[in-house]
């Protein structure tokens, strides 16, 4: 009988001390992740790759597809663009003081929560690699290719440098090679010529680089503009549903963009206008927009 006993008593203490294994090793298993956290979870249950920008089905022959403005249809839509823009020879002028970059129009889009492409030169992201990678990494923002160099890609563009054929793509190239390097993520397929110019040449030059070239169908004349009254009574003049402005977001070429965005955006919003990124209405084009 005493035998008995002391088997029972052993195997009621084997099975504590079992149990109390078990819960000391759910225990481990619920902080592995760290101290108060969940453990991770295994590789197979990670959150999957956000999907790819949307492009357009290449033009005629191949060439980059072209886009202008989003369907006139499908919702009162309205994609507001920045031109970042920084030629390869300007790095003396930015040294010795003059401000390609406009934070106090960035910090406005933020507060009045706006989304918007900024189309940024290489040379803009390697002279304001910080606040690249801050626009970059907004998720208000996404950040599109303006070339490397902002030279022009035909002849006769408004005084600008051209860049030969032969070099366009890898221009193209360099600039989304200085998008990485400064740490910008939200980097999107979309390339907007210097100068707004070019021709088919132009277009089969990029077209191996699978981009789609994005222009507008409403100028805001912010360029130099020194009314910002005037710069705002412009857009709301020519937006349309489905519209796409091109504006500047570079102070010394244009100084008061940042001001006419105070009037523009709530006027828009009175209107009915939604603001979006370049690629929700490219997204929602489909083959519309596209000219070859």
């Amino acid at each position: 009988m005493i035998t008995l006993v002391r088997r029972r008593a052993t195997l009621c203490a084997l099975g504590t001390l079992t149990a109390a294994l078990a819960a000391l090793a759910g225990c481990a298993a619920e902080t592995s992740g760290g101290v108060g956290r969940p453990a991770r979870p295994p590789a197979s249950a990670a959150a999957p790759s956000p999907p790819a920008p949307p492009t357009l089905a290449p033009g005629p022959s191949g060439l980059t597809p072209v886009f202008e403005n989003g369907p006139r249809s499908r919702g009162r839509t309205v994609a507001l663009t920045f031109d970042a823009d920084m030629t390869a020879d300007q790095g003396p002028r930015a040294a010795a003081g003059e401000r390609f970059d406009n934070p106090a129009l960035v910090a406005t889009l933020r507060r009045l929560k706006v989304p918007a492409t900024f189309f940024m030169t290489g040379r803009w992201a390697e002279e304001y690699p910080a606040q690249a990678r801050a626009i970059g990494r907004d998720p208000l923002f996404e950040v599109a290719n303006h070339s490397y160099s902002h030279h022009a890609f035909t002849g006769r563009c408004y005084g600008l440098p051209t860049v030969p054929a032969a070099r366009m793509r890898a221009d193209m190239e360099r600039a989304f090679a200085a998008f990485r390097a400064a740490g910008v993520e939200r980097r999107v397929p979309y390339f907007r010529f210097p100068g707004g110019c070019y021709d088919q040449r132009a277009l089969r030059a990029l077209a191996p680089g699978g981009v789609t070239a994005v222009q507008w169908d409403v100028v805001s004349g912010d360029a130099f503009a020194t009314d910002p009254a005037a710069v705002a009574r412009q857009v709301l003049d020519g937006v349309r549903p489905g519209s796409v402005v091109v504006m500047h977001c570079t102070r010394s070429a244009a100084p008061t963009t940042e001001r006419a965005l105070r009037t523009i955006v709530p006027e828009l919003r009175e209107r009915g206008f939604r603001f979006v990124r370049v690629s929700e209405q490219i997204g929602a084009a489909g083959s519309a927009g596209v000219r070859g």
